[in-house]
């Protein structure tokens, strides 16, 4: 079984961005992601990895992007014991749910039997440089946890 998935979904590149530095952070651990963009997989090849992060913007008043729908409902179909997971997304303060796309995939990943092992991170629309840090943290952390070490900064 390999290692770490990172999936995402992103409109305007800043739920990218957050894949991207969380990717950074993983690879500094020794374990090399493998990143995709939800269009691109399907959820059963989550049961081919140990730990399973899952990233997604929040649209309209509280709902998973559109291009997540199908993944989301496949979900359904698989078995998440053993896994462990994470959740990131950005977030728009504007709207009343803030992030709640994040708690969704959350709730989806505990209800599959997956062990959500960090709290959801959610950023403000684009990552600032202090927040891209945080992001690369949130990425070493989750490696350390699946390979059951302290993380190295």
């Amino acid at each position: 079984m390999s290692e770490v998935i990172i999936v995402f979904a992103s409109m305007t590149g800043n739920t990218e961005t957050m894949a991207d530095a969380i990717a950074e952070g993983v690879r500094s651990q020794g374990i090399e992601p493998v990143v995709k963009f939800v269009m691109d997989t399907n959820a059963a090849e989550l049961t081919n990895y140990e730990g399973i992060i899952l990233g997604a913007y929040t649209w309209g008043d509280g709902e998973l992007p559109d291009e997540f729908l199908e993944f989301y409902e496949e979900m359904n179909s698989i078995d998440l014991k053993g896994r462990r997971s994470a959740v990131f997304g950005s977030a728009d303060s504007s709207y009343a749910l803030y992030g709640a796309a994040v708690d969704i995939l959350q709730d989806k990943l505990k209800e599959l039997g997956s062990e959500n092992v960090l709290e959801g991170m959610k950023i403000e629309l684009n990552p600032s440089s202090e927040e891209e840090e945080a992001l690369r943290d949130f990425g070493r952390q989750f490696a350390a946890i699946v390979r059951g070490v302290h993380a190295v900064n």
